[in-house]
Formats: C-alpha cells, structure tokens, sequence
C-alpha cells in the first residue's frame, strides 16, 4: 500500500490536523514542566539564601526551600497536564480518591510530615544545636520532610522519624549561652570539709574558664561509704563545657594534693570478733564483722 493509500484509509484529512495539535501541546507542556521545575528550584533557593544571609535558622531555611520547591513543581505539573487538555475536574477527583487511600496506607509518613511541620514552627532546637532526643545525643544536621538527622560526636549519623522526635522529651544542651558543672569532688573523712571548700574556691575564682558573672555552688552534699562527697557547680560557656570541666577537675586535684587534703577511693574497712571498736564509734553499735579465723 502507497503512503497516499494508508493516509487515505486512516482519514489523515481529520485525523491529521489533531494529531499536530496534540503534539504541539505536548511540546508545549514539556517546556513549561522544564521551565516550572527550574524556577521552583531557583525560587527555592533564593528562600533559603535570603533566610541565611539574614541570620535565620537553617533548619528552617532548608525546609522551606524542600516544601516550596515540592509545592511549585506540583502546581506547574498541573498546569502542563491542564494544556495537553486532561480534564482537570476529573484529574482532581482521581487524585482525591488516590490521595484518601495513599493517606490510609501511609499514616505513619503523613504523621512523620505533620511532626515536621511542627517541629520547624515550634523551633525546640537549630541546626548546630547539640540535642539529646529519646538517649541519642547528636548534634542537629537538618530537618527533613519525614526525619531528622543528627550528627554525633564520633562522626556517625542518626536518622530519627519526626513524629518519635515530636513525641519525645527534647534535651537542648545548646540552647543557653551558658551552663552550670556539675563536678564530683570526695575528701576522705580525716580532712576538713570547710577547709576544702575553701581551697576549690579559690581554684574557681582564678580560672579563666569559670564565669565571675554567677556565684558558684560551694556545698557539702552527703556522707558516702568512703568519702566525704563535695557538691561543685561552677558557671561557664555552653561552648567550652568540656574542655572546662576536664580543665577544672585537674585544677582541683592538683590544688587538693597541694594543700595535703587527700581524694579517697573507695575502700573496705573489715574487723574480726574481739577488735577494739575504732575510735568514735559507741558500744553496742558496732557494724557486722567478719567471724575470726579457726586456728
């Protein structure tokens, strides 16, 4: 069959010029698919440039620049579609129904998505930020449509659902300026408490890591089965927490030695039957002892 005969027995004369009106439209919506998809991205990132330059938090940044973006190419896909001439009515009802059974199935993402929206309003912490959520402690990377990513001090990642982290108690280690040390200190029993104290004061009032803004906690806290155990809470940078707190310790020790106060360890004092009781200790109230030895 000539090309004259097939073009005649497929009616080319109506079909013809649809065929090149459909094709067109196809072009035509291929080149606003491209041209939507590069300007939501560039718009994307003009977002999060502008969020950044004015010191905004990039948590936030990123995210708005992940939902726009995804929000735009969403949109100017339905433009390209309405131009090839889908039905957009009919396109919207099917897109209901799939969308209604998608979100049945995909709760746990769609709860993950919400935890996210929240957790970029509410802001509990910024990228940067060192976190403890549900015993892992990492420093915030970024916050995703469905997860958050933290980054730990060993260099690993760990990625957490957004809805566990919205449902979790959130410790903020970064979120003050400043921190208070907690820093365990033990005297033996020998040695006086006062005069201890007094000697770690001094430690902390020359040390330049100590801020002289708060006044530290100087206490004696209890008595151990060993120890007299001191309550140390200095002041200092949230950024130097650890170098001050390795810095102070050392201080302490050294200072302590110094002045003849001895750091006990913990240590057993056993007694056979028949001992004297050490001195101090009243008759009859004795501690439990050890049978003495058979000969």
């Amino acid at each position: 069959m000539t090309l004259d005969g097939f073009l005649h027995a497929i009616r080319y004369d109506l079909w013809g010029p649809r065929l090149l009106e459909l094709g067109g439209r196809l072009v035509l919506a291929a080149i606003v698919l491209a041209i939507g998809w590069w300007i939501a991205r560039r718009i994307g990132r003009v977002v999060e440039s502008a969020i950044r330059a004015r010191g905004g938090d990039l948590v936030l940044a990123s995210f708005l620049k992940r939902v726009i973006t995804i929000a735009l190419i969403v949109i100017t896909a339905v433009g390209a579609l309405d131009l090839v001439g889908v039905p957009i009515a009919s396109l919207l009802a099917a897109l209901g129904a799939v969308g209604l059974a998608l979100a049945l199935a995909m709760r746990e993402s769609l709860s993950n998505l919400a935890a996210g929206v929240l957790l970029v309003i509410t802001r509990p912490f910024r990228a940067g930020d060192f976190v403890d959520i549900s015993g892992q402690q990492g420093r915030v990377e970024r916050i995703d449509l469905l997860q958050t990513v933290l980054a730990t001090v060993d260099n690993r990642l760990i990625t957490l659902p957004n809805a566990q982290v919205m449902n979790q108690p959130i410790i903020n280690f970064s979120a003050r300026d400043e921190r208070r040390l907690d820093l365990p200190v033990s005297i033996a029993y020998e040695d006086d408490p006062t005069r201890a104290l007094e000697v770690i004061r001094k430690v902390l009032d020359e040390h330049p890591r100590v801020l002289k803004t708060r006044e530290p906690q100087l206490l004696v806290q209890r008595f151990g089965a060993s120890s007299v155990d001191l309550a140390i809470r200095p002041w200092v940078r949230t950024s130097e927490v650890l170098q001050a707190q390795s810095d102070l310790l050392a201080a302490i020790k050294a200072a302590l030695e110094a002045a003849n106060i001895t750091i006990p360890y913990p240590q057993q004092v056993m007694r056979f039957a028949g001992d004297a009781p050490p001195p101090g200790l009243l008759p009859g109230s004795e501690p439990s002892v050890a049978p003495a030895p058979r000969s």
